[in-house]
């Protein structure tokens, strides 16, 4: 996994973020290996179970080839990994490129800044 990383010692920017109430889409690209098909498309998107619990909804669309785009409303641990694994896929590369309304944008793998405040607000409003 690499991308996109939200350190907070903020506790309403976490709960926001990662609360069981969290609305917050998740947005990840996601290399696999395996034969991409509507059938597992459509799996992924709805109807996956981990750990005895239904997931939410996500949405899944194809990128091009073997590069898939994830939208989460949710983030179990390792979910696309284990998603993936339940349809027969393999992922080979991860990348979270979004949370809520923050993008990675153009900022530089290793580097980070600090949130603006608009930033702030439009993760917990």
């Amino acid at each position: 996994m690499r991308g996109l990383l939200l350190l907070s010692s903020d506790g309403v920017v976490a709960k926001a973020v990662i609360g069981p109430q969290s609305d917050l889409d998740k947005e990840y690209l996601v290399v696999v290996d395996g034969a991409v098909t509507e059938a597992r498309l459509s799996r992924l998107r709805h109807g996956l179970e981990l750990d005895g619990r239904q997931l939410k909804p996500a949405r899944v669309t194809q990128v091009q080839g073997q590069q898939l785009r994830f939208v989460l409303k949710e983030g179990r641990n390792r979910q696309i990994r284990r998603m993936c694994d339940l349809v027969g896929l393999e992922v080979v590369d991860l990348q979270r490129v979004r949370i809520g309304p923050l993008r990675l944008s153009d900022l530089p793998e290793g580097r980070w800044r600090h949130l603006t405040a608009d930033e702030r607000k439009g993760l917990v409003s």
